[in-house]
Formats: C-alpha cells, structure tokens, sequence
C-alpha cells in the first residue's frame, strides 16, 4: 500500500545543507498503528510531513498503492492528501472562526461533496469522536481534549486510507490522552494509523509496530513488512495505451480538488467577523473614492437631467423640419462664402464691385428645391426605428385653418389672425410672407397666429403643462387655453380670440405714426376659468367661402350676412382645459395660445376634399372655377404669345403717350382724386356716388389749395406705401397729407390701386383670353391637401444623441433614392450648435480623473491590509493545504477577502453618498433657481461598487500570490 524507498530529505540553510533523512526506507500495512519513536530532531515530523505530502523528499521514492510519486504534480498531491491522508496534529490546528461542524466540512467542500452530504458525513464523523451534541461551537469555546477529537473527525471525514498523527496526545493531560489512543487504536483496525510521539509508554501500549529514527535513520523496526521474504524481481510495466492514459486522466480529473468561490467567501466573511472594527474602517477608507466619484457623478446626473429635459422640451419646441420647397440654409452660406473667396482675386490697387446680390439670388435658385413628401411620409411610417427616437412626428397641410367667433354684432375671424392687418402694423402681404415661414417665425418669437397644432405626445405635454382646469382634448374638436407660468394671457392673444375688442385697434399704428394722440386699453382684465371653459369658436372649410353664381364660384367673404350663415353652419370647437407651462419646463411644445388635436386637420382635409367646389375643380382641371376661363397651357401658349404682342404693341404706344403728360394728367388725377376738383373727370373703378362722397369728406373749404398740397405730396410718393401700410418712407408732408384722409378716403385709395393694379396684370398676361391663376393654385387657395402627401414633416426628437440617428436615417433615405428624389431639410437646433452635454461630460471626466487618484490610493491601502491578513492566516494557509486545498484555492481565499472588503467598501460608498445627497440638493435649490436635483443613477450605483470590487481584486492579486506561495509546513508551525 505505502512503500518509502531510499527516502532522503536536505534542507539548504545559508552556505551549508542539513540532511533530515538519510535513506529511509519503509513497508507499511494496509490498516496497522505504527509509532515512529526517536528523539527531538531525529527526522520523525520530516518523515509524516513527507508521507503525508506536505513536503517533497530529496531523492528516492514514494510508492502509493505501487504507483511511483516522482512525477507527481501539485494537483496530483493536492488530491492524495485530499482522498488519502488524514492528519491530526499536537495543537489541533482548527480554524478558529469556523465552528465545529463547519471546520470537520472543509475538507469535503475541498472534494465536491453536496452540501446536504457534506452535513450528514460531517455530523457522523463528529459523533463518532464523541462529539455530536457539540456542532455549533466554536474551537474556543472547547477543552483541549475535545478539539483533538475534533481534529481526529475532521481527519476521518474524508474516509482516508491513512492517518497521520503528530504528537497527538502531546497537549493533553494523562486522562484525555488515554481517550484519544484508545480512539486511535479502534481506528486501526481499518486504517493504517502512523503517530509521531515522544512517549514510548504509549506507543508500547497501543501500537502494533514501532519504528524507532536516530540521526535521519531507522534504526529499529518492531514488525517490518515481509522482512523474512525476498521481494520477486518485478516485470517491467507495458507501455499504457491511449485508452489507458485517457482513463488515468479521467480519473486524476476526478480526484481533483477544487474550492468553490463560495466557500473561499464563507471563510474569508466569518475571519473579517472576527475583526468587524477593523473590517469597517478598512472599508470606510476604501470607499472615500467612491464617495467623491458618485457625488461628482449625481451632481452629473442632475445637471444632464436637467439637460435632458431641456433638450427634450427644446427640441419639441424646434423640431427637424422638412417642407415642400426648401433651401438648406448652411449649403447657402457655404456657398456664397466660397463665392466670396473665389471673387476676391485680383490686385488691391483699385476699388471693385462685389457681387453679393446676383450671388445670392443665383445661390438661392440652386439651393432651392421640391421635397417629395409623399414618398418620405411612407418611408418615415414603415421605419420601426423612429418610434422610440421621437417625441413625434408631426405631418402639416396648406389646409387653412380658418376659425371665427360669433357675437350680437356679428363674426370675426380668430385665425389667421388678422389684428396686426387691420392695426395698420403689417400688409396682407407681409403676413402672408410670415405665414409661410410661420416655423421660423415661431421661432424667432414672431408668429401672429394663437392657434398651433399641439404635438402627439400625451407623456411630453403632462411634463410640460399643468393641467390647471378642465383637461387635456380626447376629440378633434376640443382644443386647451395656454397662459404663462403667471396665470396670464398676453392681450394680443385676448384681441385674435375676441375677449378684447379689437376694432378698437383699427389704423391705430398709423394713426399713430401719423401723430396722433391714441389710447390702448391698459386695464388689467380678469377671467374665472369656468369663462374661458365656456369660450366656444368655429371652424369653417374655406370652400364654404364661396358661393356658385352664374356658372362661376365667387369669394363671398365680403358678404356680411353670407358669412353670419357659413360661420353659423361651422364645426363648433371647444376650449376643455386650461395649460400653464410647469415651472421646470425650459421650453414648451405648443406655440400658440390655442392648442388643438391633429385630428382637427385631417377632420378640416376631409371637409375641404368632399366640398362642391373642390370636387368640381378635380373634375375640371383645365378651367378655373372662379372665372370659368381656361387656364393656360403649352396648347394655348403660341395664341397667348400673340396676344402679348399685341398688348405690348399697344402698351409700348400708350407709354409713348404717358411719356408725354407724365408731369400732368397723372399728377391732376391724383390731386383731384383727393381735393375734389370737379372738372377732374371720375376716376376708372370709381362709381359717382363714391366721388361725390370723397369731395365732400375732403372738408376742404379751398378746393385748389388742397389740390396743391396733394399734388405736391403725392408726385413722388411711393404708392406701394399706401397700399401696404408702410409709412416709414413717407416724407413729413407725406404723412401729414395722409393723416388729413378718413378712413374711407384711404381704403377708396388701396381699393382704387388694387382694382387698377390688377386690371393691368389682367391685361398684360392674356387679354383676358386665359385664367391668370393655375389649377394648383386654385386648391391651395381652397386648401386642398392630400394626407399622404404633407405639406412639411416637423420630426421632434426625444434628445440629441436621437436627433443625430434620426439624421443617419434621412442620411440612408437620400443614399437609397435618386437625386430628384432626396431630402433637403433645416435643423433649427443644429443651427444653434449646442454643445453643453459635451462640455459637462468633459468636466465630469476630469473630477472623476482627479478622485480616482484617491479611489487608487484606497485600493494600495487594502492592499496592504489584505497582505498584514496573509500573515495574520498563515496558519490557516497551512491547515488548509493539509486537508488538500491547492495553490489556487489558497489564492481564491484571499480574493474573496479582497472581493468583500471591496463590496462593502463600495456599498458603503454609495449609501453616504445617497444620504449626502440630500443636504447638496438643499443647497443647490438655495443658491440658484435652476431646477437641478442631484442623484446616482441606479447603474452608475451598481458601476462603482463594480469598480471598488475591481480594484480591490487588482490589489489583492500580490497579497493572494504570496500566500498560494507559503510553504505548508512552515505555515503549520506558525503561531
């Protein structure tokens, strides 16, 4: 069974080597108690220490079961004294903050025994030393005797072919020592039982064979092994085949011991136990890193919250906006800048033109193109991607909106607002031009309209608003009030919806500009929200603007009681709710002061498409239904081209004429036109009873004085100014002259241009042969839309990181169509570069560089506190690799130290950190007005316990490494 051949141990100390065994050579019995007497010195311990594979001998051999040791491997040690040895020592070595059951465990968690096994084995062996009513006890808390027996039931647990014992009853008293060798000796009928004693009484008593050692030698052997016998010369061993070694290995593999991570915790958790103050400040220490990380980073946190927020709340506010006909603004900078720098080369010696107008009018032609919206919308629909990067995706019409409001003293038109029109401030031109670039007019703070489609997103508008009365719109026609953060409404907005008389502002901006004395109410009014609950407006198509007289459709806007009846026939709207923006909100989503559904357009698309109107102009796109003439087309194009001659013919005659009378007929008309000269003839487009009235409103009581001064402010007056209300290049006469006409005088004026202007257009275009307007033009003054093909897309993404992936997806949708096919858009919120997300990370880095400098410190001191353990354990180091634990297990013990102390650390870290939170919050909210609230993200929470578990890892390596290292033997002789 267990054969020692020529077994020699050196020892090297300094310059000299000290020989412990000279040549032992030794058969033993598979189950006999053999004494191994001699005196101190004499190479007794060597020699178990050797047999139990705790030390390797210098020369020889081994033999276990005939197999030969000299090429065995740590593991393959590891598992003989795992499987096969059992030890039991003079001091018992127990591991003293394990209990008793879980010290008599070890061994068989070294093995890969169940749990539930581990248990039943463990408490068998324990009662057979006598010990089962002891399990839970700690090795401190029992007598000398009783730790023996356990450290014999920890030796027996493993079911071992061979006990070894050093110097076993050598701590106890003469009572206990009896019990324990009697123990031994019950032991031995089954195993082979090898004592190492100083005490030949009890040797002589209990064993069967006693092997005395002197000076590295047997020199006595009571019982040898077949001493008489010659040992037969042994064949030598066939080569083993394939199947053979794959076989061997498989069961080496199985033999093979192994601790679990999880033990390596339980034993590294119940040693810090045993130093929990220790234990404590180790981790406080470690966790200052921590501490200072996760505050920087909460602080981070709360300001990329906040961030977060506005760009939320920013970019529904400014959306990426795709519209029909477009210019990229940057390709036209661009442009015109690299214009600019290829124009400027020549000498300096002279002064030269820089032609910056062509240049831009010529960039503006090229830049500009039609966006193919409809087949965008249908890709924008079929992207499953954009749902989760958008707060929504917001499709417009050119349908108007027309919206009015009903009194005792008849309708008014609420949108399009006409207020700023009728106080003189802005020509019907001027508002039509903002109208068109009503979203950078929104933008800029310029919109005139108070009604804006509200975004598709329930979740953004509640974070947005407070619903202070009423709620949120559920059908297309309910529609919310918008006041500002002070309960307020602005009373431009009170004026557009009729809560303010807005006659009262008629011509006040000239009147004013006239000098004039005027008024505005400046009274402070106040509604209950029950009144403006109760607002109701309604909605007309503006086909139903149009009557069908004599086979054509005429404009009946002008017609009061016409107007009464189609505004009575609307769709009524109600105002359900009452919006103020929430005090965190940086930006708000709806733009207007009246916030309706989408589904009031497609509602208002609907109408339109199914009108009489719009029906009857599809069904004959050749003729314009307002004038029942063709409209012009390459057919007609060569009559047309005749015609035009002609005109011009005759217009080119006429200015011959004009040329001639330039200083007098015209001057005349106009001086009588406004001082009532009676032998000036009635004006073309003027009836005699509108003449008449204009001379009698002149109030001039001199006739010809008054033609003079309107002779002389007139003749170089820019009429143009008149008709768009723009006095600021008028002379002081001018203005003068003008303030002297009554409103009725200055409307007869526009109305007289606008009749002349257009009777000219008329004529010069086509002789009246041909419509001058087209069938596009024509449904969108109808306002005609298709809903799958928008007039403009307004994409809202959720943040910036989105907005530049929901570019990537425009980016593959121009790659993936022709050129005619590509999209050209504006990106208000690129425009503004922001980059405040960019700048608060990169301070964030740099503080987190500069705390984890103390993170580092932290980890080098556990380090070190790790590396005082290793010492403090070495024992520990020693008794587990006498019961099998390898290297690695060793090393994992230690790790799993580091690992705690790391947990705890960070753990520790982050509950000050959440609980300073608190007073940071308090004094951020105390020192500003920003609604910044510091807080650690759950994942950077879970991060830096990661971290701190990491680095202490990292520096636990070398204190692990070091006690994988120890030598076994030295560490049992430890204290």
């Amino acid at each position: 069974m267990l054969s020692l051949k020529d077994i020699k141990k050196d020892y090297v100390v300094g310059d000299s080597t000290v020989s412990a065994l000279k040549g032992v050579s030794i058969d033993f019995r598979e189950n006999e108690f053999v004494s191994i007497l001699g005196p101190s010195g004499c190479g007794k311990t060597t020699l178990l220490n050797i047999i139990g594979g705790l030390d390797r001998y210098t020369s020889g051999d081994l033999n276990i079961n005939g197999k030969s040791t000299k090429d065995f491997k740590d593991c393959d040690w590891d598992s003989y004294r795992n499987h096969s040895i059992g030890f039991v020592f003079q001091s018992y070595n127990l591991i003293p903050h394990q209990t008793v059951l879980s010290n008599v465990e070890l061994a068989l968690t070294l093995s890969g025994v169940s749990k539930s096994e581990r248990r039943e084995r463990a408490v068998k062996a324990l009662e057979q030393v006598g010990l089962g009513d002891q399990l839970h006890k700690k090795p401190n808390q029992m007598s000398g005797g009783q730790m023996q027996r356990v450290a014999i039931a920890r030796a027996l647990v493993n079911e071992p072919d061979i006990l070894l014992a050093d110097e076993p009853t050598g701590a106890l008293d003469t009572e206990t020592s009896v019990q324990i060798m009697e123990l031994l000796k019950s032991i031995s009928k089954d195993k082979l039982i090898i004592m190492v004693t100083h005490n030949p009484e009890l040797a002589m008593k209990y064993s069967s064979r006693i092997i005395k050692l002197l000076d590295g030698k047997v020199i006595d052997d009571s019982d040898p092994l077949d001493k008489n016998v010659v040992e037969p010369i042994k064949k030598p061993e066939k080569e083993p085949t394939k199947a053979d070694k794959k076989a061997a290995k498989k069961e080496r593999k199985k033999l093979k011991t192994s601790m679990s991570f999880l033990t390596a915790l339980s034993l590294s958790r119940n040693n810090l136990m045993t130093k929990k103050a220790r234990t404590l400040l180790t981790s406080f220490a470690g966790s200052i890193g921590i501490i200072g990380i996760a505050l920087i980073l909460s602080i981070s946190n709360g300001v990329q919250l906040y961030i977060d927020q506005v760009q939320s709340d920013t970019l529904s506010s400014y959306p990426l906006q795709i519209t029909k006909t477009t210019a990229s603004i940057g390709e036209i900078m661009n442009t015109m800048a690299k214009n600019h720098e290829d124009s400027a080369n020549h000498d300096k010696d002279k002064v030269y033109s820089q032609n910056a107008m062509g240049e831009m009018i010529n960039t503006l032609m090229e830049e500009t193109k039609v966006n193919n919206l409809e087949k965008f919308k249908k890709y924008l629909d079929d992207n499953s991607d954009l749902k989760d990067l958008t707060s929504d995706v917001q499709y417009t019409y050119a349908t108007t909106l027309n919206v009015f409001t009903e009194s005792d003293s008849g309708v008014m038109q609420v949108n399009p607002s006409t207020l700023l029109e009728d106080m003189g401030y802005m020509s019907s031109t001027q508002m039509e031009a903002m109208s068109m670039s009503g979203s950078m007019g929104g933008m800029m703070g310029m919109g005139t309209d108070v009604w804006s489609e509200m975004i598709d997103n329930e979740e953004l508008i509640d974070k947005q608003y407070d619903v202070i009365a009423g709620r949120l719109p559920e059908k297309y026609n309910e529609v919310v009030l918008v006041v500002d953060k002070n309960n307020e409404i602005n009373d431009y907005v009170l004026y557009s919806l009729g809560l303010l008389d807005p006659s009262s502002l008629n011509g006040i901006v000239r009147r004013a500009m006239a000098g004039e004395d005027i008024s505005v109410d400046s009274k402070q009014h106040v509604y209950t929200y029950d009144e403006l609950l109760d607002l109701k407006f309604k909605v007309v198509p503006t086909p139903d603007f149009y009557k069908k007289k004599d086979g054509v459709w005429e404009d009946m806007t002008g017609d009061e009681s016409y107007m009464k009846k189609a505004v009575a026939n609307g769709t009524e709207v109600s105002v359900v709710g009452i919006l103020r923006p929430d005090e965190d909100a940086s930006s708000a989503s709806i733009s207007g002061a009246i916030g309706y559904r989408h589904d009031l357009m497609t509602y208002l698309i609907d109408e339109v498409d199914n009108s009489e109107i719009v029906k009857e102009q599809i069904a004959n796109p050749d003729i314009d239904v307002f004038t029942g003439l063709k409209f012009k087309t390459d057919e007609n194009a060569a009559d047309t081209d005749s015609s035009s001659e002609t005109v011009s013919d005759s217009t080119a005659d006429t200015e011959s004429k004009a040329d001639k009378t330039a200083d007098s007929s015209d001057t005349d008309k106009k001086a009588g036109l406004v001082a009532g000269d009676s032998s000036m003839e009635i004006p073309e487009g003027m009836t005699e009873e509108q003449y008449k009235a204009l001379m009698e409103q002149s109030g001039a009581s001199d006739t010809g004085e008054l033609a003079d001064m309107g002779m002389n402010a007139m003749g170089s007056m820019d009429m143009s100014a008149i008709q768009g209300g723009d006095m600021s290049s008028l002379t002081e006469t001018q203005k003068k002259y003008i303030a002297s006409l009554s409103d009725e005088q200055m409307e007869l004026m526009k109305q007289m241009l606008k009749e002349q202007s257009d009777t000219n257009a008329d004529q010069l275009a086509n002789s009246g042969k041909y419509s001058t307007s087209n069938y596009d033009n024509n449904m969108k003054t109808l306002g005609y839309s298709v809903v799958e093909d928008p007039d403009s897309i307004n994409i809202y993404p959720v943040d910036f990181a989105s907005k530049e992936k929901i570019i990537d997806i425009i980016d593959d949708y121009n790659d993936s169509v022709g050129e005619e096919d590509k999209i050209e858009y504006t990106d208000y919120v690129g425009l503004m570069m922001s980059s405040i997300t960019s700048i608060i990370n990169a301070i964030s880095y740099v503080l987190i560089a500069f705390v984890a400098i103390s993170l580092v410190v932290s980890s080098i001191m556990i380090g070190i506190i790790t590396y005082i353990s290793v010492l403090e354990r070495t024992k520990e180091i020693g008794i587990l690799r006498s019961i099998g634990a390898s290297k690695r297990d060793i090393s994992r013990v230690f790790n799993a130290e580091t690992v705690i102390v790391g947990f705890v650390a960070g753990a520790l870290g982050i509950m000050i950190s959440y609980l300073l939170t608190i007073p940071i919050n308090m004094i951020i909210a105390h020192l500003t007005d920003v609604p910044i609230r510091a807080s650690i993200p759950v994942s950077a929470a879970v991060i830096l316990i990661a971290i701190s578990v990491c680095l202490t890892l990292i520096a636990g390596l070398f204190p692990s490494r070091v006690a994988a290292k120890k030598d076994p033997v030295i560490a049992l002789r430890t204290e």
